[in-house]
C-alpha cells in the first residue's frame, strides 16, 4: 500500500453502472451536511475505495461555488482516507461510496475537513459490523 496521499483517477467513481446501481442498492446514512451512500464492490475496482462527490444545483446556482464545495470535500478526503483504506484492507472489501452535499450554507475548509473526518469514522464503522454479520 502506498503511503502518500493522492487522490488519483483510479480513486475517482465515474462507472455511470456502478452510480445508477449505488443509487439503487446502496446502503446510506446522514450527517450535517453530509449524506454518505455506500456499497460493497467485487474486485472490479483497481483501489480498495472509489468515490464521487456531489453537490447540488439548487442550493448554488454559480458552478464555481459548487467546485469551491468539491475542492474542499476532495482535500479533506484526501488527508484522511488512509484510516479508511486500512479498515477495508484489513476486512479485505472493497467499496464505492458518494460524498452529497446538503447543506445551503458555504462551510470553511476546517468544518468540512471535522465533518468528512466523523464520516469516515462512521464508514469504517459501518463496514466493520456489516463484515461481522456475514
Amino acid at each position: 500500500m502506498e503511503t502518500n496521499n493522492k487522490f488519483r483517477k483510479s480513486e475517482r467513481l465515474c462507472r455511470r453502472k456502478l452510480i445508477s446501481e449505488l443509487f439503487i442498492s446502496g446502503r446510506s446514512f446522514y450527517s450535517y451536511p453530509f449524506r454518505l451512500i455506500w456499497m460493497p464492490v467485487d474486485a472490479s475496482i483497481p483501489r480498495p475505495a472509489q468515490m464521487a462527490v456531489s453537490v447540488g444545483k439548487r442550493q448554488f446556482r454559480k458552478a464555481i461555488t459548487r467546485n469551491l464545495l468539491k475542492r474542499r470535500i476532495k482535500e479533506a478526503y484526501r488527508k484522511h482516507k488512509q484510516e479508511l483504506y486500512l479498515t477495508l484492507l484489513e476486512h479485505d472489501v472493497r467499496i464505492v461510496f458518494m460524498i452529497i452535499y446538503t447543506s445551503s450554507a458555504i462551510l470553511g475548509y476546517r468544518e468540512i475537513e471535522d465533518k468528512i473526518i466523523l464520516i469516515l469514522r462512521r464508514l469504517k464503522d459501518e463496514i466493520a459490523r456489516s463484515e461481522k454479520a456475514v
